[in-house]
């Protein structure tokens, strides 16, 4: 046997959206129920574990032979389930180096992540069976007691033994669905490197994070506490039953003559500008009130497994457009920033559940507690946490390709990009806290807005208007930026140029170390590290501007399966984050031994000894791969005994 194809249905009385694969097969009564499997793409078999059939003693070892390729689509699913059924412990699981994820491919190829959807976009001879969701809500999850099921809490085969038969082959399906994803993609192998990635991914993801389980309890009480304060303050000041209510408390402004569309965050901070002192008031308590970050001390606490370490919180090639990983449970990608000046303080306020001294000595206490959400991941006993970012590697990469030497020569000298762009921009030395200071923040709007084709919306979308540029000043320094940036301007036309050429003609074309390839459909770039970004059936039409567009398919803002559209700036972003995603992932190989246990955007959080050195890891982090050569790298860090912005 080489390749085993395995498919799996479950029961745990664990919700697995809310507590993830982890904790989910942690449930007491957590069950494999049918294990559907294919050796080397033979006929499919399915075992019913529930009616007490036995797992074929050749296929339970193939389960730990590391000869044997192990196949699922969301295999990490698979793999943890089946460490729990052959009874390894919380923090023990098989050895991800042995499998491989059909999901992953898809991804890889610009395909859904669904089984469903990555079917019917392929225009597979078998779909997913759409009974499959009833049937999983029937037998894998509790169900509600009723006069008519007889109390019952949990559905058996034997309560319906044709549904119970539909589901066997709905399982057959699965296995059949991703074995001929295999096939109609094995033209396309996912290179190697990537593969060793998923392996460093999921350890990762099996490592996990110790969560401190006293701050996530007293905040989640302390926040609590205080909504029910503060939803009281409201009441007594606006009369209303629910004045979290959107619509009451629309209505209680509109009668007191404030008119508004919304009460989101920023259109509630305009408004408390310009009305009367009373109204202010019960503005700045719907603010408190509306804090939605702290949801995320629960989504802690519903992840946290035995041994009080979060699982499963990277999801790899989550973002199938550059392949970067996105978010899952708790959804580190996008936790609230800390600046609060005592933090350790706060921090031990919180700990000891003294609710009046956080009152006391801030004025807010949701935005305190939301500020506290990093600090509630810690080091194992012992250890601490070294934390190691890189430096504006998207503005190193960016200028890198494109060649634009005199950025290049900033990062060389260390120097400050947001100053020297400034500089070239207006023609006058700037210095932070220093000459002409005050034009930095200028340099650094442009430089976050305006490198991938972005103008004046891309400026107010990153709060140029907010932090007090006037509208008038807007297109004149996007103008700047493109005149100081001439070669960054001239990639975007050339990348557009190299795909639109490419889809007419067939024929690859090259840009800097950018390869453009067609082939079967898809429009390839690849990239200096060997990876490919995928283009799902590549179309030239006309944009709003009467200009040539790129359009191809793939899931859109509104998560559904839809033709999109691209241009120069855009496909120039893809490959930077993309290649700046391939630089992340060789630090995460250059320091595989070091225990990391988490990674946000471009930065590595690490568990280790106290001894290690800082200057160690941070310089391991910033050595340059081998086919970046030119390339300017820097990683900075420091060390903690708990998780912070620093």
């Amino acid at each position: 046997m080489k390749e085993l194809h395995i498919d799996i249905e479950t029961y745990s009385s664990a919700d697995l959206a809310k507590c993830g694969v982890y904790k989910y097969t942690e449930s007491p009564d957590f069950e494999i129920l049918l294990f559907g499997y294919s050796c080397d793409g033979g006929e499919v078999r399915v075992v019913d574990l529930a009616c007490g059939e036995k797992l074929p003693k050749e296929i339970q070892e193939a389960l730990e032979d590391e000869s044997v390729t192990k196949l699922a689509h969301n295999a990490s699913f698979e793999r943890v389930c089946l460490s729990r059924y052959l009874g390894y412990p919380t923090g023990e699981y098989l050895n991800p180096e042995e499998w491989k994820c059909t999901m992953v491919w898809s991804a890889y190829m610009g395909l859904p992540l669904s089984l469903a959807g990555v079917g019917a976009v392929l225009g597979l001879d078998k779909q997913k069976m759409g009974e499959g969701k009833d049937l999983i809500r029937y037998f894998c999850v509790p169900c509600a007691p009723t006069k008519t099921n007889g109390g019952r809490t949990r559905n058996l085969p034997s309560d319906a033994p044709d549904k119970w038969d539909v589901f066997k082959k709905y399982n057959v399906r699965d296995v059949e669905v991703e074995m001929q994803i295999q096939q109609k993609l094995e033209r396309f192998p996912v290179p190697d490197p990537v593969w060793e990635e998923y392996a460093i991914d999921q350890e990762i993801n099996d490592r996990g994070v110790r969560i401190d389980g006293v701050l996530v309890q007293n905040a989640i009480a302390m926040d609590t506490e205080i909504k029910e304060e503060l939803k009281t303050k409201m009441q007594e000041l606006t009369a209303l039953e629910n004045p979290n209510s959107v619509s009451q408390l629309s209505g209680w402004l509109a009668d007191n003559g404030v008119e508004t569309d919304s009460l989101g965050k920023k259109q509630v901070k305009a408004l408390m500008e310009e009305v009367p002192e009373e109204i202010r008031e019960v503005l700045r308590l719907r603010q408190q009130l509306a804090k939605s970050s702290v949801k995320k001390y629960q989504a802690m606490k519903n992840a946290a497994c035995s041994d009080g370490r979060a699982r499963g919180m990277f999801m790899f090639y989550g973002a199938n457009r550059t392949g970067r990983f996105s978010g899952r449970l708790i959804q580190m990608q996008n936790l609230p920033q800390n600046h609060l000046p005592d933090l350790a303080e706060a921090r031990a306020l919180v700990r000891q559940g003294n609710l009046e001294a956080v009152k006391m000595l801030y004025e807010d206490v949701p935005d305190t507690l939301s500020q506290l959400i990093r600090t509630a991941f810690i080091p194992r006993e012992g250890a601490r946490f070294y934390v190691a970012d890189f430096s504006a590697i998207e503005a190193r990469v960016l200028s890198w390709i494109a060649g634009e030497e005199w950025r290049m020569e900033v990062f060389a000298s260390g120097g400050d990009i947001y100053c020297a762009t400034a500089s070239r921009m207006f023609g006058v030395p700037v210095v932070k806290h220093g000459e002409n200071g005050e034009l930095r923040q200028k340099g650094k709007q442009a430089e976050l807005s305006c490198g991938y084709g972005g103008s004046v919306g891309a400026l107010k979308a990153m709060g140029a208007l907010e932090l007090g540029m006037k509208e008038e000043e807007l297109k004149p320094l996007v103008d700047s930026w493109r005149s100081a940036n001439p070669n960054i301007v001239r990639l975007w036309g050339e990348i557009e140029r190299a795909a639109i050429k490419v889809i007419q003609k067939k024929e690859p074309q090259q840009v800097k170390c950018l390869r453009f390839t067609y082939q079967s459909g898809f429009l390839f770039i690849y990239l200096p590290s060997g990876r490919k970004l995928a283009y799902v059936k590549p179309r030239l039409g006309e944009n709003q501007f009467g200009g040539t567009s790129i359009t191809y398919e793939g899931v859109g803002g509104t998560k559904k399966w839809e033709r999109l559209e691209s241009f120069g700036g855009k496909l120039t972003e893809n490959v930077i984050q993309a290649i700046s995603r391939d630089i992340l992932c060789y630090a995460m190989r250059t320091l595989r031994c070091c225990s990391i246990v988490m990674h946000v955007h471009d930065e590595l959080i690490i568990e280790a000894d106290p001894r290690v050195s800082l200057e160690a890891i941070c310089e391991q982090m910033g050595r340059t791969p081998p086919w970046t050569p030119g390339l300017v790298l820097r990683a900075d860090g420091f060390t903690s005994d708990f998780y912070m912005k620093d």
